[in-house]
């Protein structure tokens, strides 16, 4: 079966890429991640502009895309420009509140389409190791609201976040999927403690300390105690972001290889004239086809059933999270020494490549949970 994208979506990928060329290069991609922002506001401007934020949402939340075609489109796109810009924490937090947001939690919608408020996801906790499930930050009821108290890692973009979603305990035991709420807080709210470090692949991340961290009633998003529902299709946009932008990375990866093997001589020829090295290159387009399959079917299934959807995504994740750094991997040995140079772009998209495996749980995590979805 051949696919297409829509003529919209076309539009929206060239619209995007231009933009990215114009506006995205290495330096400016260098200076933005290594600012103590994180990412560049101008971009970030830019970005929302262009209406790159709301194509991530249906017309009937004040976008005019938000199926999983349109996701993969815009993630594969600024894949191809390494961009660190918090455009994923818009789609998971801005999703959840389409999914189970108020009136009042829903006016937020505009502000995170418009590029004025970053948004962070707040849920991994340290010893998790991908369980979606294991919430051990609690939220207690009181008088005037909720009080939280635990640690999140690893949030991305949290430091600069001007809304949180964060991900509590009001019942249960750690690992229960019952018991989990999730609450809508402010970025600056008293007895929010940030740790921030800069990301190995490019931009920034910070650790969270919740310190008797008072939130208003309101702040509460859906129903107390069932938010799992709501938070796995959160992280479930947010796989099939990442899988489409590894995607993307990719393909840069392989073209850049491509034309150093053919501009790369030894003996007088250049090196991609050599058999075991057009074996070699072979085989890993191959392995991009496969990988775009994947994303493709997970994008497919975004509206349907849970156990179909969740079941592509961990299977698109897991062909992602192999063949992304078996792309890094090849790229680097066929480019030899200088694959792995700072000044060489190639280095760059590599560690993303890698990197991107372990947000939301590496391939072997994701092996076993479509093995456990598949036996359901």
């Amino acid at each position: 079966m051949k696919f297409e994208h829509t003529e919209e979506r076309r539009m929206l990928a060239d619209t995007l890429d231009r933009f990215v060329a114009e506006r995205v290069g290495m330096a400016a991609r260098h200076a933005a991640a290594e600012s103590p922002e994180g990412y560049s506001s101008a971009i970030w401007r830019g970005l929302a502009e262009i209406g790159v934020l709301g194509a991530l949402f249906s017309e009937d939340d004040g976008g005019f895309g938000g199926t999983g075609f349109d996701v993969s489109v815009v993630f594969e796109a600024l894949g191809r420009g390494l961009v660190v810009e918090p455009v994923l924490g818009a789609l998971m937090v801005g999703r959840a509140i389409v999914a189970a947001g108020s009136e009042a939690q829903r006016e937020r919608l505009a502000a995170i389409m418009d590029g004025s408020t970053v948004a962070a996801l707040a849920h991994d906790e340290p010893e998790a190791h991908y369980d979606l499930a294991h919430v051990a930050t609690r939220a207690v009821r009181n008088a005037n609201g909720w009080t939280l108290d635990g640690r999140k890692a690893v949030v991305v973009h949290g430091e600069q976040a001007g809304v949180l979603l964060i991900s509590a305990r009001t019942s249960g035991a750690v690992g229960d999927e019952t018991g989990i709420s999730l609450f809508v807080v402010p970025g600056d709210a008293p007895g929010l403690v940030r740790h921030p470090y800069a990301r190995i692949d490019g931009g920034r991340a910070t650790d969270l300390v919740l310190d008797q961290l008072h939130v208003e009633p309101d702040a509460l998003l859906g129903l107390e105690g069932q938010g799992f529902a709501v938070l796995e299709q959160a992280v479930g946009w947010g796989v099939l972001a990442l899988c489409a932008e590894s995607l993307g990375a990719m393909e840069v990866a392989k073209l850049h290889t491509l034309e150093y093997l053919r501009t790369r001589k030894q003996f007088g020829v250049p090196i991609g004239s050599f058999q075991a090295l057009q074996h070699r290159m072979a085989d890993l387009l191959l392995e991009v086809e496969q990988a775009r399959s994947a994303v493709i079917n997970a994008a497919a299934t975004m509206r349907g059933d849970r156990v179909v959807r969740e079941r592509a995504l961990s299977a698109a994740k897991y062909s992602i999270g192999r063949i992304g750094s078996r792309v890094a991997e090849e790229c680097i040995q066929l480019h030899g020494g200088i694959g792995m140079s700072w000044e060489l772009p190639l280095a760059h998209y590599a560690k993303r490549l890698v990197m991107i495996d372990h947000q939301f749980g590496d391939e072997d995590h994701h092996l076993a949970r479509y093995m456990a979805l598949a036996a359901t």
